[in-house]
């Protein structure tokens, strides 16, 4: 009987230790039907470049979260990288939207904590990592895990949009940037109309390098339905002279919230100006904010034009090729676009794909010699590519660059008709080179071995494009092999030619020597050189050593043929000169005596 009132007693007992524990201390969370990540705005970046994707976290459940933290999904970004991999060796290929778009390194997977989350708020935050510089240009699924009080809580997603990066370096293009963070650890500002929206605006420096002469500019726009506030002053910029690195500010807003706008979330787009020393360049950054202004609600659209109600189709450009590789201004080429459904599971009708090139001086860059530039394709289902051939030519009178083709989609899906959008792909057109040469001055044009001849004349840069390192070499049986450097030449300039080239050897030929004129491209590759001729002839050099011998001793048929032919003439001018002279000094003496004689009689008749 004892033992049994004692059994009853404790039993008793445990029942009030349960009783005085909250249920939640035994409950765990299970949030997996929850869906609590938003994106405003689908998220883009390059290859090798640092991408950072805003997003909001907004509790609709009843309880408040504690510990909240969201970080990318180890163990499906790990799966895709071995499954990537076992492809490889089995040379069988991955769906695109299937990889992992992000390098993986020791900081990829922190988390972002946002701790305390009340129930019916929300709060920005955003996650950042380097794109993988081997994977191609489309929609690609990020895995994120939600932790809650730092156990597993629910799996989401979110989709980024990658483009290949034109000028990535083997460090990655970014590297030494200054990249800011907006709305980190804070809540979501929250306004109601007519009342005036006061609040700050968390601004961090997320690299290492201090940002100087920082102007934090806001972007407004007249629209009511992209900018919920009223626009009072002309300018909305923030001015701070210093933001270390790692540092955060907040910068505080006193906005009025419009009349008209409507109810909801809004981003606020803001472009920071800084330098990244006292000294250096103006550099930008763009950042995105988000704000929940309470107004009038939207009317309710009926009918199929209700874009927020239904899912669409989603057509981007899986890759490209032009045929030739390279194409040229003023030829015509062949461009072959691979055209994606990259939706999981809606299918695309009726699709119309038109084609519309960046213009230059209001003139098409890229044009058809069709009469349309539009292609129709009866359907893509979901996941499924096609391939789209046309054919244009490139503008001859373009400069050398990369020129955007805007590809306009218009289609069907099942929930929504005649929906629009637009992808765009750059396209690098080249110039040819072109050059002429001026008069090509030999002076003199015949020379004796061992003498030299000075060669001039211009080189004309006729084409659009820069000629690097120009380089002319002579080289011909009779003459020692020359260069002559004359460096880079712009478009409508012209650089000169003045080199001295030596004889080695009488000619043997009709005294043709080339002249060969090469320069590089922008990448350094040699163009094939562009021949020119001249002219020059080279003869023996002349002797003038007569071994010291007196002309006159020298036997007639050994004396030098220059005396030889001149001698008579020589003997007949010097009897000439002789004789001259003794006539000259006969007539003088006779003029003296004679007035010598006439002064005689002169004194004579005096006395």
């Amino acid at each position: 009987m004892n033992r049994f009132r004692k059994g009853i007693v404790w039993l008793l007992a445990v029942l009030m230790m349960i009783s005085v524990v909250h249920v939640p201390a035994f409950a765990q969370y299970d949030l997996s039907k929850n869906e609590f990540i938003d994106v405003k705005k689908t998220p883009s970046g390059k290859t090798g470049e640092n991408i950072t994707i805003n997003m909001i976290f907004t509790n609709d459940t009843s309880n408040d979260l504690n510990g909240v933290a969201v970080l990318f999904d180890r163990s499906v970004a790990e799966a895709e990288y071995e499954a990537t991999e076992d492809a490889d060796e089995e040379n069988t290929t991955t769906r695109t939207s299937d990889m992992f778009p992000f390098e993986i390194n020791s900081s990829t997977f922190d988390a972002k904590i946002l701790g305390k989350v009340k129930s019916g708020s929300s709060k920005n935050f955003s996650l950042s990592a380097r794109v993988r510089r081997d994977i191609s240009e489309g929609y690609y699924t990020v895995p994120l895990e939600i932790k809650v009080g730092g156990t597993h809580a629910a799996y989401e997603k979110v989709n980024v949009w990658i483009t290949k990066s034109s000028g990535t370096t083997a460090s990655g293009s970014t590297d030494g940037t200054i990249q800011f963070e907006l709305g980190e650890d804070q809540s979501t500002p929250f306004g109601i109309y007519p009342e005036v929206m006061n609040y700050n605006m968390n601004v961090r420096n997320s690299s290492d390098i201090t940002a100087f002469d920082v102007n934090i500019r806001m972007t407004v726009d007249p629209d009511s339905t992209k900018f919920p506030f009223d626009i009072n002053d002309g300018n909305y910029t923030k001015h701070y002279d210093r933001i270390g690195g790692g540092e955060m500010i907040s910068v505080p807003y006193s906005m009025s919230i419009r009349k008209d706008v409507y109810s909801g979330y809004y981003p606020i787009a803001f472009t920071i100006e800084y330098r990244d020393s006292t000294e250096g360049d103006i550099q930008k950054a763009q950042g995105t904010f988000f704000v929940k202004v309470q107004n009038k609600e939207k009317e309710e659209d009926t009918g199929e034009f209700n874009a927020n109600d239904r899912t669409k189709a989603r057509i981007i450009v899986d890759g490209f090729q032009t045929n030739p590789e390279t194409v040229y201004a003023g030829d015509e080429f062949e461009l072959t676009l691979h055209m994606k459904n990259a939706s999981e599971n809606v299918a695309a009708t009726n699709i119309l794909f038109s084609l519309e090139s960046e213009k230059v001086s209001d003139s098409a860059v890229f044009t058809t010699d069709a009469s349309s530039s539009a292609i129709v394709v009866n359907s893509l289902s979901a996941g499924q590519t096609t391939d789209v051939k046309v054919k244009m030519r490139a503008g001859a009178w373009v400069d050398q660059r990369t020129y955007a083709l805007t590809i306009n989609e218009k289609y069907d899906s099942p929930e929504f008709k005649n929906a629009e959008e637009k992808v765009t792909v750059n396209i690098p057109v080249r110039q040819v080179a072109r050059l002429n040469t001026g008069t090509i001055d030999v002076m003199p044009d015949s020379i004796s071995v061992g003498s030299e001849t000075n060669v001039m004349f211009p080189i004309n840069n006729t084409g659009k494009v820069i000629l690097y390192n120009v380089m002319v070499n002579f080289e011909g049986d009779s003459i020692q092999p020359a260069s002559s450097y004359v460096g880079n030449i712009k478009p409508g300039e012209t650089g000169n030619v003045d080199a001295m080239i030596s004889g080695t050897a009488a000619t043997a030929d009709n005294g043709k020597i080339k002249v060969l004129i090469t320069y590089e491209d922008e990448n350094g590759v040699v163009s094939e050189p562009v021949e020119k001729e001249i002219t020059l002839m080279v003869t023996e050099a002349a002797e003038t050593d007569f071994g010291g011998e007196d002309f006159a001793t020298l036997p007639a048929d050994m004396e030098p043929q220059g005396i030889a032919r001149y001698k008579n003439i020589i003997i007949a001018c010097v009897i000439s000169v002789l004789v001259i002279g003794g006539a000259g000094t006969f007539i003088v003496l006779k003029k003296l005596k004679k007035k010598k004689e006439t002064a005689e009689e002169d004194i004579e008749d005096e006395i």
